[in-house]
Order: structure tokens, then sequence, then C-alpha cells
């Protein structure tokens, strides 16, 4: 059986990292240029014991605060911490004293804000509150009849119901849509537009589709210069486009599904297309691993004539990273130094399980750069893993805060300058 060379350079504050020589088969992470740091016990399970994390030398990782099922997270303008929860219909706030904010909401996920406007994106609408010292009011819904597993006509199948939020320069309202599913196509012909990003007018309305063929754009941010970008979960058990890997065209093979296709970090216009189902980015395994600006290849399940979509003429995918990492959170930030962080929630299809981690992507020339971990270690030898890591944003000390969903947790990174 052929096997596929893999090597992801971590490059981390001006550390190269190793990459495979020809024939050689690399770790699924590397991680050069890290080392050990340790979150010291509590008591509490997972931190009934010593849990050791990789980072950059010199930076240290605490237990900011236990919240259970953490998800997005987001600072207010008097420097609190809002931390979503879809699991229980909040939103809890962290800073000076725990209370919380919201509740009774449907799944909520995305934060938002836009001066002292608070967005939340519910997972069948989007709401805007007016902020003030800790406390939220004169709620108005500004995107309302969202899809979610409460739609009729899903009848309650949707496997990405979980909405995010951003806010563009111009007040404009970037919403994510996901896909009911793998390869759902219907999706693409649903009203209001499913797999895309939906874009509000300042102070709501109809939305308009902004970009289509995103499968589950969970991580949506802007960057400084005003481009809305999106960190995408692309599809899962993807054919075979030619005979190898001991199969078949169009068979599902591990070793191939393993690295296909890559997940994409993408700078969004209007119109933007990102292909799926009918395009996958290509993320040219061999001779070497790039998953910058990568082209779309068409998909032999979905699209095998090319007659669906042109996936040639589709602008290339400005970064991205491996297949199954499945990126949540995406924010932009100045620490290390200017860049992005994207949460990596780690595979559940791919064997070995590519691990969590929180990735920066360096920002230089108006675009970003290739993947770098930052912070690693949430999964043991065996696979198993103890924390999943969601999002990671920058506070006004300087220090990461990092939301862990499966070890109920908020950690904060601090950087030797902090």
């Amino acid at each position: 059986m052929r096997t596929i060379t893999r090597g992801l350079a971590v490059l981390v504050l001006g550390l190269a990292g190793c990459s495979a020589s020809a024939g050689e088969q690399p770790a699924p992470q590397q991680t050069a240029g890290l080392v050990a740091t340790t979150i010291t016990a509590t008591g509490q399970a997972p931190f009934d014991q010593d849990r050791t994390l990789l980072a950059p030398p010199g930076w240290t990782v605490s237990v900011f605060a236990r919240v259970e099922s953490a998800r997005l997270l987001a600072w207010t303008p008097d420097d609190q911490l809002l931390v979503s929860r879809p699991k229980f219909g909040d939103v809890i706030s962290l800073g000076s004293s725990r209370k919380t904010l919201l509740s009774g909401l449907n799944q909520p996920h995305g934060l938002a804000f836009d001066g002292d406007t608070l967005y939340v994106a519910e997972s069948d609408q989007v709401n805007a509150y007016t902020y003030k010292s800790g406390v939220v009011s004169a709620r108005k819904i500004v995107v309302d009849d969202l899809p979610d597993a409460k739609s009729p006509e899903l009848r309650g199948a949707y496997s990405h119901a979980l909405k995010s939020v951003t806010v563009g320069k111009d007040g404009s309202i970037y919403v994510s849509v996901g896909s009911t599913g793998n390869i759902s196509a219907a999706d693409r012909e649903a009203t209001p537009e499913r797999a895309s990003i939906l874009k509000v007018a300042p102070g709501g309305g109809k939305p308009t589709v902004y970009a289509r063929g995103v499968r589950n754009g969970t991580g949506l941010a802007v960057d400084p210069d005003g481009a809305v970008w999106t960190a995408v979960n692309h599809r899962d058990n993807v054919g075979l486009p030619a005979d190898g890997y001991g199969g078949y065209k169009h068979d599902v093979v591990q070793e191939y599904v393993n690295d296909h296709p890559m997940e994409q970090l993408a700078r969004l216009t209007e119109g933007r297309e990102l292909g799926w189902p009918y395009c996958n980015p290509d993320p040219q395994l061999e001779p070497t691993v790039s998953y910058s600006n990568r082209p779309f290849l068409r998909d032999v399940q979905t699209n095998p004539d090319g007659a669906k979509l042109d996936c040639g003429s589709l602008p290339p995918t400005e970064q991205g990273m491996g297949a199954h990492s499945a990126p949540l959170g995406l924010s932009f930030v100045t620490v290390p130094e200017p860049g992005a962080l994207v949460g990596i929630h780690g595979s559940w299809n791919r064997r070995p399980p590519r691990p969590p981690e929180v990735s920066f992507y360096a920002w230089k020339n108006g675009t970003l750069g290739p993947q770098q971990t930052l912070l690693t270690g949430f999964q043991l030898k065996d696979g198993s893993r103890w924390g999943r890591p969601v999002m990671a944003v920058q506070g006004t000390d300087g220090a990461l805060y990092v939301s862990d969903d499966q070890a109920g947790a908020i950690y904060r990174v601090t950087t030797g300058k902090t």
C-alpha cells in the first residue's frame, strides 16, 4: 500500500520546525522549538493530576477559570471575558466576579462587540444587546429565521447548527451558517442558503449571501485591514480521485481520508466560492506539504465530470491546515506578533487522530502566513485526550486566554513579557 508523506512545518517565534525528507514518515504533529510547561494539579478532573503542555520557551499556562462546556470568547468594553455555552443556553461573564450574563437562549455560540453593542448568535437568530457595566439591555433581533434543527424542512437533522458572528468595520454583520450534513448539496439551494457566510446591513435586516460553499465556517473574524476570514471544517470520507492507496477510484480509503481534503482558512470577498461539496482544496502532500494558496480539485463523488462547478476557476485558498483539524474559534491578535489564532479541536475520523492545538498564523503583507503550532499536548500517546481547545483571544494584559470545552476550562497563557 502506498503511503502519504506528510510534514507540518512548525515555525514558532522564528524557530524553524523539522520537515521530513523523502520516504520518511513524520509524526502526526511536529513540535520543534516547543518546550514543556506544567499545569499543577488542583484536585478536580482533568486537573486531578499535573498536565503537561508544549509551548514556546518562557511561556506558562495556568487555569484562569473552570467553565463547563466553554466555547467561544469575547472581551467586553470593561474588560470582562464572555464565554458562550450552547449546551446550557447561556453566556458567562468572567472578571472581577463570575456571573451569568444571559440565559435561556437557543444554543448561543458566536459573540462579537461593536462598541457597546453585543451580538450573540443563537442557532436560529442573532441578537443585539446594549452592554454597559456588566449589564445587557434593549435586546433587538437583527437576523431571524436562521435554520437549525427545529426548522420543519430539516426534521431535526442538522449537524452544524451552531452559528458564529463577527462585525465588519462598517458595522455590517456576518453570520456563519453551516451545512446540515457532510455533503448535503441541497443546502446551496435553501433559503436562507446554508453552508454559507451571510451578510446583514448595520442594524439588522434581511441577509444576503456573502460567501458560499462554506461547509462549516465556525471560525469567523475581521483582519486588521477589514477583510472577513473564515476557518472551515471541510468534508469527511472523501473518495479516491484515482486508483491508489490500495483502492479504486471513488473508494473511501482511510489512508487517503487521513489527509484529504485540507481545512480552509480563507479571506472572503463578496461572492467568494469555497467549493463545498463539489470542489476540494488540494493539500499538496507530495513531495512537500503546503497549505498556502492551494488550488481546488473536483470531488469525484459529487462532481465527477466537473459539470456541477468548475473547480479550476476558483481562486486558491489563502491558507489552511491538515485534514480533519476541526478549526473552531478564530481571532486576530498582536501576541506573540500580529497574526491570527485558531482553536484546533482535533480530528474524529483520522487514524492516528490529529491532535488538538492552538495554531498561530503570522500577519504579513496583508495576508496570513503558514500554520505554526503554539500550544499543544492535549492528546496523549494512545490518542486519548484530556482537553480540546476551542478558541484563543488576547487580553488587555497581553496574555492569551484559551477556552477548552472538554476540560471545562479557560487557560491563561503568559508569554514571559506579560
